[in-house]
């Protein structure tokens, strides 16, 4: 199973619960991270190998710019989610998609649809 970075405005209870039924899941809150720049939690999420769930779009544009391959970027786009209803949807979706996040990929995720794209976006070794 992935590793997986919850992102500040996201429950931490969320990682709790994950936890608690074996999933290797962290908070920035928990780990000193909560006033990190996105950079620095882009950084930190590569070298450490861990899949960022987030409600900022500002990631996806950071690895479209950078054109990077890692980190994985899940962008969950609802507000107001409890812990176990984050908890409940992360299982849902990463059923569907952890494949595609492990060999690198930018997922938002809706109401209604998952839109998932490769990561890095120019493949520059096909040039």
């Amino acid at each position: 199973m992935s590793r997986i970075l919850l992102y500040q405005g996201l429950p931490r209870t969320a990682a709790d619960i994950l936890r608690d039924k074996g999933w290797d899941i962290l908070h920035t809150g928990d780990i000193g991270l909560s006033r990190a720049s996105d950079q620095e939690i882009l950084a930190y999420a590569r070298l450490e190998k861990r899949v960022i769930i987030t409600l900022d779009a500002d990631f996806h544009a950071l690895l479209a710019v950078q054109n990077a391959k890692s980190p994985s970027v899940i962008r969950i786009r609802y507000e107001g989610l409890k812990g176990t209803e984050l908890a409940n949807l992360i299982e849902t979706i990463w059923l569907k998609i952890h494949t595609q996040l492990e060999s690198g990929a930018m997922a938002t995720v809706t109401r209604t649809s998952i839109r998932i794209r490769k990561i890095p976006i120019i493949d520059t070794d096909a040039l």
